[in-house]
C-alpha cells in the first residue's frame, strides 16, 4: 500500500504472540506473507520480525521479550487486521489447505469488494480482501 504521496505506507500493525516462530510459520506458509526480517532476543525468542504482504508490513514478536513495548502490551487483547490481496478465492484456498481456522467464506461485499476472515493460532481476526483503503473498490 501506499500513502498519499505515493510512498510505503507508514502504518504497520504491531502484534505480540506467545509462540511468535508458530505465528511467523502460519503467516508465511499458510497465509502467504514474506519474511523480511527476524531478530531473536535472549533464550530463542523472537525480539522483532517483520512479514510483508502486498505493500503493507506487519511486525511481531514475542510477548515476554523483555522490551518495553511488550510489557506495555502484556493485557491487550488480540486484534484485527486488513490485509489487501488481489485474489481472495486462492488465498483462501491456501489458508484452509494449511488448516487456519475461517471465520467468514470469501464474499462479495456491497462495497465491492471480495473478502473473507480467518482467526491466526493466537485468536487475532485477519480479513483479506480486494478493497484498498484510499483507492476506488
Amino acid at each position: 500500500m501506499a500513502d498519499s504521496r505515493g510512498g510505503p505506507s507508514g502504518l504497520c500493525p504491531t502484534l505480540l504472540y506467545a509462540d511468535a516462530r508458530a505465528a511467523v510459520r502460519q503467516l508465511t506458509e499458510a497465509l502467504g506473507f514474506r519474511q523480511l526480517a527476524l531478530y531473536e532476543g535472549e533464550g530463542g525468542t523472537v525480539a522483532h520480525a517483520e512479514l510483508a504482504q502486498g505493500g503493507g508490513v506487519v511486525m511481531l514478536g514475542s510477548k515476554d521479550n523483555g522490551g518495553v513495548f511488550a510489557r506495555a502490551m502484556r493485557d491487550a487483547g488480540p486484534a484485527g487486521v486488513y490485509v489487501v490481496v488481489e485474489d481472495v478465492d486462492a488465498h483462501h484456498a491456501r489458508a484452509v489447505e494449511h488448516g487456519v481456522e475461517i471465520l467468514t467464506a470469501p464474499a462479495d461485499q456491497d462495497y465491492g469488494s471480495r473478502d473473507y476472515m480467518a482467526r491466526d493460532l493466537e485468536g487475532n481476526v485477519w480479513s483479506f480482501g480486494t478493497y484498498a483503503p484510499g483507492t476506488p473498490a
